[in-house]
């Protein structure tokens, strides 16, 4: 499983994890956010997005980020939302290109 071998906080809206595999990805607090899997954002039962992305800044900032155990982040985002735990393998799945239908 690929792992994350650095994660850098390049600013107050915007981290870079470097993964075992030699590729780097850069997210913003708000593309994050909006992707924020917590049972507040996306509904436990159906899977359903309940956040709309046009109600987060395209601006937002992170007041703090934190490491959960040894699989996860945690985004204080300033809107107050700290709520979303993003395992590592989920941030790297949100890297990736969306696949294809049919291809």
């Amino acid at each position: 499983m690929l792992q994350p071998l650095q994660i850098i906080e390049e600013s107050d809206s915007e981290v870079s994890i470097k993964w075992s595999d030699d590729t780097e990805t850069r997210y913003s607090a708000a593309q994050l956010r909006r992707a924020c899997p917590c049972a507040t954002c996306v509904n436990e039962w159906t899977g359903e997005k309940i956040i709309r992305d046009e109600n987060v800044a395209d601006d937002l900032k992170f007041n703090h980020i934190s490491i959960v155990g040894r699989y996860a982040l945690n985004f204080h985002f300033a809107d107050s939302h700290d709520t979303g735990i993003f395992s590592f393998a989920y941030l790297r799945k949100l890297s990736e290109p969306p696949a294809v239908a049919g291809g």
